[in-house]
């Protein structure tokens, strides 16, 4: 397969759509997009009726909540910015060792993989002898990605930061309970070279069409599902081209993932595909194929997930409003665009529907 160069870029970007669209109203199970309370009556009272909101107490609280959200959005860099800071400052880590990837860390058979989609040979067809295709949903794919001591270690060093006085933010705008790696300080030496030098070679053959050959950036966090905690997790697809999805472990019952259609087809069209968690496998998809996780019913569950991103792809369309971005500047690695002109030779469609 021929290889491609991804660009180099000094400077990464969020869309403007971060601001307005994709908000999660959890009671009602309903994202939303909020220019106005005027455009937001007119497209959604009745939907909102129709799910239990039936007076004008109940919709003001609504409207709160969707205030208080995006001016969460709005300051979410500069609070980021400064918790990693502090963390950096008062934070000792229990297991210090584990913040720099080490191929002790990962399963042998992951390795097997890396390595033969390294090799001159290398094909999509012959990367599925090393793993194991979901059943029912298209392009979604399982192996064992870290060793079971590793996902022991891992667990121990979150429950001991969850515990500390270090200052903690959500993972994403839907888990309330988990970590963003960036934060606690494992992106520079963990979870970039697992996407460069792991990753990234597998999905050039099994996602080209979505950018799984130029993947650019990421953004990485632990979710964790307990009692009286994050239970489940509603329909959605990823702000990603591709997603890595790794049960780490503990105890727990339930809880399985299940996979639909791409989010361009209707969900009364859609027929899904349950899968059970396996401890230290991952499940690697495309970004946006709607999935969602049923509720655990015991224990406790954590699950690394890395989202990542190609910003060719994203100089075309951004995938959670389907526009041209609106760039506004972002920390870090933003949410994966960059400046840049579209290619006339790029492609202008989004990941296939197969």
């Amino acid at each position: 397969m021929e290889s491609k160069t991804c660009p180099t870029r000094d400077a990464f970007y969020s869309c403007a759509c971060f601001y307005t669209d994709n908000i999660f109203l959890e009671e009602y199970k309903l994202h939303i997009r909020f220019l106005s309370e005027q455009q937001f009556r007119q497209d959604y009272q009745l939907v909102l009726r129709n799910r239990g909101c039936t007076t004008n107490k109940q919709f003001e609280e609504i409207l709160h909540k969707i205030g208080s959200e995006i001016q969460i959005r709005r300051q979410l860099d500069v609070n980021s910015a400064q918790r990693k800071a502090l963390i950096c400052e008062v934070y000792k880590p229990l297991h210090r060792h584990l913040y720099s990837l080490q191929e002790s860390y990962l399963a042998p058979e992951f390795l097997e993989m890396v390595r033969y989609s390294h090799s001159k040979d290398a094909s999509a067809e012959g990367l599925l002898n090393f793993m194991q295709p979901v059943a029912g949903a298209q392009k979604v794919y399982r192996f064992p990605v870290f060793t079971s001591e590793f996902c022991t270690e891992l667990i121990a060093e979150l429950e001991y930061f969850e515990q500390s006085d270090a200052p903690k933010g959500r993972p994403n705008t839907m888990n309330n309970y988990g970590i963003l790696l960036n934060e606690l300080g494992f992106d520079e030496g963990f979870i970039t070279p697992l996407r460069v030098d792991y990753l990234s070679p597998i999905t050039a053959l099994l996602y080209p069409e979505c950018g799984g050959d130029c993947l650019d950036s990421h953004k990485a966090f632990v979710v964790k599902y307990a009692m009286h905690e994050d239970l489940d997790l509603s329909y959605h697809y990823d702000n990603a081209e591709v997603t890595l999805n790794v049960s780490l472990g503990e105890d727990f019952v339930e809880g399985n993932l299940y996979f639909g259609d791409m989010r361009q087809v209707p969900l009364s069209e859609s027929q899904c595909a349950e899968v059970e968690h396996r401890v230290a496998e991952g499940l690697l998809h495309r970004g946006q194929q709607m999935h969602g996780a049923l509720p655990i019913t015991a224990g406790r569950r954590w699950n690394l997930v890395v989202w990542m991103r190609s910003s060719r792809e994203r100089r075309l369309r951004c995938p959670m409003c389907n526009k041209t971005p609106d760039l506004v500047p972002a920390e870090g690695f933003g949410d994966g665009f960059t400046q840049g002109s579209q290619s006339p030779s790029a492609p202008n469609t989004p990941c296939t529907l197969t």
